[in-house]
């Protein structure tokens, strides 16, 4: 029997250790030895914690049994240990003790699994999470942390600072002319010459789209000044080329000196400096100075943030719906929010007309408010008219920190007395990483509630997969480049397959984006999607024409 034990001991998958009560080694088996890379004799010729890498913190076994007389059965760590090779191996060492008959602790028996595969996809996840995957410099999210953290810093300790926004003239001709890839080139060559521009300490984002956030922690003015001339210039210098073509490059920069304004108004203030830029003719810098100091702008962007509290305060916000197709039952209970601004002239401009700088100027909770409170109204009144319906509310990454956004939604729903699970609330990755740990707070605050949520665009970023682990999404849905090649594509096929097996594993539901044809929503119900939404389904149409019609059909 002991040595059916033994054996299975040295020919465990795992490594195995058998220590004494000091920390020294007595018996390991081949599995240590392979993630170790020494000989077995070599491992118990010293103490044991001399596997552990140098700059890990050591095991104290003398804590370790302490910790295991208290009643508790097994001990969990993860640390580095020492390859053979003088690489470090990621381990989970987990710890247990033995005892002779009469209570007193005689050996230990340590298991340890190699887990480097999965520390080093963890590594990459978090990467993703704080870098734009094209360029690899800072997100959006990573670059508000350090603005608030200089900013933090600037009102205990003093000091100057500067934030940067520079935004590349007429990229768009690029994009046009010479297709997305030769822009995507150009914004990664645009993103290290920034970094060769700006020092070690400066922290540098791609904010998205062609814009790009520089922070410079202990600048005054004109220091900022000189840098932010050496971009413009470097800028200047750069060309798009493709075949004979040439599009010569330029850059508007905006300036806001930290300390100046508070911080929820600096990058506003940078926006208004770098539109100025650009009214001015390009391919240069403006420092952002306060009214008192200058003229008053006449900037578009301001221009935009008093239309945008006009229209809130006129009642200009008209919402538009789009169904969403149960392709197990074939029927259309549920729906997708879209909000529209009304101009004087009567267009119809879309969030991506006014939402960038409602969230650059403060007022973006106020339409996000305004559209759940609606949205609360509209579940009311069809549940009075005998229709049980779900809307999809799409929440900006601003209002996701806000502390006032879950106090709003509760008076909504008290006030209408609806179910909360009727209200669906999307996020977008890029709101999502916004700030991982207020997304946790809200989304949770919310799921307590009843609500559910979303994850929109699915699959269009690595970060995707990182948001399945932290936050309590109900449904993926799957972004629309997958299904649009969807059928024609292996490749979109796998994709769509996969994240379909993932979602039913977590009893969550799929939602494939920009179905086009009936071919697509037979192949989509086959695979295993749950629902399906696109202009085949049904176009974006004014509520109250949408609902009016759904009731009478």
């Amino acid at each position: 029997m002991l040595n059916a034990i033994e054996n299975a001991f040295l020919h465990a998958p795992i490594g195995m250790a058998l220590l004494d009560v000091n920390g020294t080694p007595l018996l390991v088996n081949r599995a240590l030895c392979r993630i170790t890379g020494f000989a077995a004799d070599e491992i118990c010729a010293h103490p044991f914690r001399n596997l552990f890498a140098s700059s890990d913190l050591g095991l104290d076994i003398s804590e370790v049994v302490q910790v295991l007389e208290h009643d508790i059965s097994l001990y969990e760590v993860e640390r580095r240990f020492r390859h053979a090779s003088g690489s470090l191996v990621w381990v989970l060492l987990s710890v247990s003790l033995t005892r002779d008959d009469a209570g007193v602790p005689v050996r230990l028996i340590a298991q340890i699994q190699d887990i480097s595969e999965r520390k080093g996809l963890e590594g990459r996840l978090e990467h993703l999470v704080d870098h734009d995957f094209l360029t690899g410099l800072y997100n959006a999210r990573r670059f508000e942390q350090a603005l608030a953290q200089e900013t933090r810093a600037h009102d205990r300790y003093g000091g100057g600072g500067a934030v940067l926004l520079l935004d590349l003239d007429r990229f768009k001709e690029v994009n046009d002319q010479f297709g997305h890839k030769a822009g995507d080139d150009l914004l990664k060559t645009i993103g290290e010459e920034i970094r060769r521009q700006i020092r070690e300490t400066d922290v540098v984002a791609r904010l998205g789209g062609d814009e790009f956030g520089i922070l410079l922690p202990q600048v005054d003015a004109q220091q900022a000044e000189v840098v932010a001339r050496g971009i413009v210039k470097a800028v200047h210098r750069q060309t798009a080329i493709l075949g004979e073509h040439h599009i010569a490059l330029t850059a508007s920069v905006g300036i806001a000196l930290i300390g100046a304004l508070p911080h929820g108004e600096l990058m506003a203030a940078a926006d208004l400096a770098m539109y100025e830029a650009k009214e001015a003719g390009r391919d240069r810098f403006v420092l952002y100075r306060s009214v008192t100091e200058a003229e008053p702008r006449r900037s578009s962007r301001l221009a935009e943030a008093k239309r945008i509290q006009k229209a809130l305060a006129h009642d200009q916000f008209e919402l538009f719906c789009q169904p969403i197709l149960d392709l197990a039952t074939n029927l259309i209970t549920q729906y997708e929010l879209l909000l529209r601004l009304r101009t004087p002239a009567g267009d119809l401009l879309p969030p991506s007309a006014f939402m960038y700088v409602a969230e650059r100027f403060g007022t973006v909770l106020s339409l996000d408010a305004w559209v759940v409170r609606r949205a609360v109204e509209l579940i009311a009144a069809q549940a009075r008219r005998g229709r049980a319906l779900t809307l999809n509310v799409n929440i900006s990454a601003k209002s996701i920190g806000s502390s006032h956004l879950p106090a709003i939604i509760d008076h909504a729903l008290e006030q209408s007395d609806v179910d909360p699970g009727r209200l669906v609330f999307e996020l977008t990755e890029t709101a999502a990483i916004g700030n991982i740990e207020q997304a946790k707070t809200f989304t949770s605050e919310m799921k307590k509630r009843g609500c559910r949520f979303a994850l929109d665009d699915f699959g269009s970023g690595f970060g995707s997969f990182f948001y399945l682990k932290h936050l309590p999404f109900d449904y993926f849905k799957i972004d629309g480049d997958f299904i649009r090649g969807f059928g024609g594509n292996p490749t979109d096929e796998l994709v769509v397959q996969a994240i379909v097996g993932i979602a039913k594993g977590m009893g969550k539901k799929t939602v494939a984006e920009c179905v086009t044809d009936e071919a697509t929503v037979e192949r989509l119900r086959r695979s295993g999607v749950d629902y399906a939404q696109g202009f085949h389904v049904g176009a974006p149409r004014p509520v109250g024409e949408a609902f009016s019609e759904a009731m009478s059909a």
